[in-house]
């Protein structure tokens, strides 16, 4: 027997359903955003690992050595977040910030031995969200949900572009 999703859950899949069932996708995909951030803040707090830092542990397990202001482009925040942020990975151990010897300017950002080991801990956290987020779905509408959010996406960063160059 499935169990009944939470108080707040039942309100907004009632607020989808019945109230606005045909609203903006905008809004729809902002809370399908939140319960995934929302499920998996609940994963990471087990492990003392904010949201916040998982962002940012995310980009450098990718690509690391990179300055504050490419990690807050990447991250989608302000500088003075990822500048507190990093901070405090960097008290907690996960990161280390460091000068090239070419350009003594900018200061990098490097996992540590103890954040490069966060990723086997977090990314199975992650990757069970995502599956108990997609049960019941099929595979062809799961393919065809993640081409239709790279369709949108792509169609906004074209917008962007278009409006960066009037």
């Amino acid at each position: 027997m499935a169990k009944k999703p939470a108080g707040d859950t039942q309100s907004i899949l009632r607020h989808w359903r019945e109230s606005v069932p045909d609203d903006r996708l905008a809004h729809l995909v902002r809370d399908a955003g939140r319960a995934f951030n929302k499920r998996l803040q609940v994963r990471l707090q087990e492990h003392q690992v904010s949201f916040g830092h998982w962002t940012f542990l995310r980009i450098l397990w990718t690509a690391e050595g990179l300055t504050q202001k490419e990690l807050s482009d990447l991250a989608g925040v302000m500088e003075p977040t990822t500048f507190s942020a990093i901070k405090a990975m960097e008290e907690l151990g996960y990161v280390e910030r460091r000068q090239r010897p070419e350009n003594r300017k900018n200061m990098y950002v490097f996992l540590t031995a103890k954040g490069r080991a966060l990723k086997k801990v977090l990314v199975p956290l992650a990757v069970d969200v995502n599956h108990v987020a997609v049960k019941g779905v099929s595979a062809a509408d799961l393919l065809t949900t993640r081409q239709t959010l790279l369709a949108l996406i792509e169609n906004l960063a074209l917008e962007e572009a278009q409006g960066l160059k009037t």
